[in-house]
């Protein structure tokens, strides 16, 4: 009988999804739990991962004519209360401020003290305090439109927490634009949405499906919420950017008023549209393996590692040199807009523990340097998303790393999109729906059908038996799909449409 094939990261994705998910980012070295409860440390690779995707969303954003500004973490309880909507659907998860300082009670502890006169949640989100700043900023239609993004960080009060998927602090992006008319406005929501799926194939290597919101799912406050929905190697959605058409709701709420250049008074319309650190948590669930880490080389801090191999002191120095001479060449090449980051490793560590940290670490190309190589003029190198062992002549490795780079990211992302396409299903019958969802194995909830693509007839009374029944939720009514008319399997009442069902995270 033939042993199990050993594996870096254990368990594997097939014996414990939601522990190997823990144990790739622990041997990525990615982040960690904080002292306070529900937070997370985010530690220097996870966080270049990050500093990669603001990168690029940056420039997207500012491409697109927006510009980055801040605003405060702290805002009034009043003004979450002027939109009700908006603060029904926060409320449970706030954190609130109501002191304005600590002093000593006389036996060494600190107390509150200084009760504030109103207190101050901190920032869930911000379209309130935004939106009072916009009502001083925009007098005249000529203020008007106002495209702002701010990088930041939010607290939402989480029970159940998971590195970088569903923390209680987490860093995200929130853009808030206010415009003059609804077709504006509508426009910059879907605009922003195409950006979200833009970025997230073309440079996450992660396939995802655009559509809208069902009214139970949409965001608090909003007239329509516009999202993108991944895949996740367990099959279960990930809802990985938002972008929110929230017409006057907010405005009227903040007083957001503007001179139209018919001489009257009118309420802006405004949007806002984000994504955060969850991202990160997306990047993993789609990609990584039972060996740790796979990173797409568009997003990977640092594209090639080399490593000396260095047996016998007489041969070091010339090793050494060749991997010097040779990462100085392949920092001179550019691919994806950037100089390729390359990284010697000669720490003194064991040669194949060394190897393995970067197998899980994820990053695209490790190169191992010998002597034998020195002497030959070529280069030993393994692609991480195969593990294949590869040599070639030095200058034709130079030559070719940028396509080598550009076949990766194709191949990576066309796995995933390969994935996905296996396991998203037409289902129209109420007993094979109910099959799709049942877990197959008691002991594993998990190892369930994917995506469902089935009739609904637009009640929340039907969306919410589903849920309560199988944990499974309406993820979005797919966009650019034509109308297709049918029934609904579990009401048999009729359907204009199908919509995308799955248990998400």
């Amino acid at each position: 009988m033939a042993k199990p094939e050993r594996t870096a990261i254990t368990p594997t994705r097939a014996e414990d999804y939601p522990e190997w998910y823990q144990q790739v980012v622990k041997a990525a070295d990615m982040a960690e739990n904080s002292p306070v409860r529900g937070c997370m440390v985010i530690k220097p690779w996870g966080y270049s991962i990050w500093e990669n995707i603001q990168r690029v969303l940056d420039k997207k954003f500012k491409d697109t004519g927006h510009v980055n500004a801040y605003f405060p973490l702290f805002i009034p309880k009043s003004f979450l209360e002027k939109e009700a909507a908006h603060v029904e659907g926060f409320a449970k998860e706030c954190a609130v401020v109501t002191h304005s300082r600590l002093q000593a009670d006389g036996t060494g502890k600190l107390v509150p003290a200084s009760e504030l006169d109103e207190p101050l949640i901190v920032r869930p989100t911000s379209e309130t305090i935004i939106g009072a700043v916009y009502a001083k900023w925009v007098q005249s239609y000529r203020d008007l439109p106002l495209l702002i993004n701010q990088w930041a960080n939010v607290v939402r009060w989480e029970m159940r927490t998971r590195l970088f998927l569903r923390t209680a602090e987490f860093l995200w992006q929130e853009g808030h634009t206010a415009h003059a008319t609804p077709e504006e406005a509508w426009e910059e929501t879907r605009k922003m949405l195409a950006v979200y799926a833009d970025f997230a194939e073309n440079y996450m290597a992660m396939p995802v499906i655009q559509g809208e919101k069902t009214e139970g799912e949409r965001f608090p406050g909003a007239v329509s919420t516009m999202c993108i929905e991944a895949m996740m190697q367990d099959k279960k959605a990930l809802q990985a950017g938002t972008s929110h058409f929230l017409g006057q709701n907010f405005a009227k709420a903040s007083g957001i008023q503007f001179l139209s250049d018919k001489g009257t008074q009118e309420y802006a319309w405004t949007t806002s549209w984000g994504v955060s650190t969850r991202l990160v948590g997306g990047l993993i669930m789609t990609h990584a393996d039972d060996n740790g880490l796979v990173i797409p080389p568009r997003l990977a801090p640092v594209h090639i590692v080399i490593l000396p191999v260095t047996p016998k002191e007489e041969s070091k120095q010339a090793v050494l040199d060749y991997c010097e001479s040779l990462k100085n060449e392949l920092k001179a090449v550019v691919w994806d807009g950037r100089e390729l980051e390359v990284q010697i490793d000669n720490r003194d560590i064991r040669g194949g523990e060394k190897a393995w940290q970067w197998v899980k670490k994820g990053l695209p190309i490790r190169v191992e340097i010998g002597p034998r190589d020195v002497e030959s003029g070529s280069v030993f190198f393994v692609r991480r998303h195969t593990l294949a062992k590869e040599s070639l002549p030095r200058a034709e490795f130079v030559a070719k790393i940028g396509a080598m780079l550009s076949d990766m990211q194709k191949a990576i992302f066309e796995k995933a999109k390969a994935f996905r396409d296996e396991n998203i299903k037409k289902i129209d019958s109420k007993n094979e729906f109910y099959a799709f969802f049942t877990p197959k194995n008691a002991e594993k909830p998990e190892i369930h059908g994917g995506f469902a693509f089935t009739h609904w007839d637009g009640t929340k009374e039907t969306a919410d038996k589903i849920s309560e029944d199988l944990k499974v939720t309406i993820r979005c009514i797919p966009l650019n799909m034509p109308s297709e008319a049918g029934i609904d399997p579990f009401s048999g009442k009729p359907s204009q449409r199908r919509v995308i069902w799955a248990k998400s995270y």
